[in-house]
């Protein structure tokens, strides 16, 4: 593991509070720390100088607008992002890593992207965002941004395991037409070339995300409901369980590595 990594780790230890990545008993690892690896180091020299220009950066336009929408007073009692959070999403910083988690009263587990459509529709009091709709990635994008650099790490809820261990079942599932699982992709075959592109390690640390071929900023959902397509296998429904838990166990095989938004892909 490099110093830079190290560091990184540290940090999240300092803020989160712990001293191990957490790693159940039950539940091997099939990447070692040192093994894991961020999807841009699968992309090519072009992908790569595009996320890292600070002006080309096609995710910049969804960052400006996050930033627009957060001070964008609405509804019955005319508030917005900044008057419960302040005046900059830097007071958001760690919480993108804190999700999954666990929803407050519910008990359900949930992304950031439910979280936000809570708070707009039960404390501002307004319409919901729709799944992938420009002003919910926006506003994902610039809170997440607020913690760009830190390592993700799951938490140490002990609730939390069995969603993760449906997660981990879900990835290693055979399905669809074609009869593959993530792991075989992702695991297995992980560096291999697909037609143009080098598999990679299907890491959840860039999101949500400009591709390239969707020309558009994308959540991880999307992304991973472009896998169901292309095993030809049926979908969970939007913003199902089974969605939430394979997250969940993403986050846990990533642990350290640190966020990368605004990230590109292709």
């Amino acid at each position: 593991m490099s110093r830079a990594r190290q560091l990184l780790v540290m940090a999240g230890w300092l803020l989160f509070g712990g001293g191990a990545l957490s790693q159940p008993p039950h539940l091997p690892r099939t990447l070692a720390p040192d093994q894991v690896r961020s999807g841009l180091t699968f992309s090519g020299p072009d992908v790569q100088s595009l996320q890292a220009d600070a002006f080309a950066n096609p995710g910049l336009l969804w960052l400006a607008r996050g930033e627009s929408l957060w001070g964008q007073r609405v509804g019955p009692q005319n508030l917005s992002c900044q008057d419960c959070h302040g005046l900059k999403a830097g007071s958001m910083q760690g919480v993108a890593v804190q999700y999954p988690k666990l929803a407050t009263g519910s008990g359900s587990l949930i992304n950031l992207e439910d979280q936000i459509r809570a708070c707009r529709t039960q404390r501002q009091g307004v319409s919901d965002w729709g799944f992938e709709s420009d002003g919910l990635l926006a506003m994902t994008l610039y809170v997440t941004e607020a913690s760009k650099g830190l390592p993700l790490r799951l938490s140490p809820d002990p609730r939390l395991a069995v969603h993760l261990q449906a997660g981990a079942s879900l990835f290693q599932r055979q399905q669809g037409q074609l009869n593959l699982s993530c792991a075989q992709c992702h695991d297995q075959q992980q560096g291999r070339r697909l037609y143009s592109d080098r598999l990679s390690q299907g890491q959840p640390n860039g999101y949500p995300v400009y591709r390239l071929e969707w020309q558009t900023l994308g959540s991880l959902e999307r992304r991973l409901r472009s896998c169901y397509a292309g095993i030809r296998a049926e979908p969970p429904p939007w913003g199902g369980p089974q969605m939430r838990q394979l997250a969940l166990y993403l986050t846990w095989r990533g642990e350290g590595l640190p966020l990368e938004v605004p990230a590109v892909r292709k």
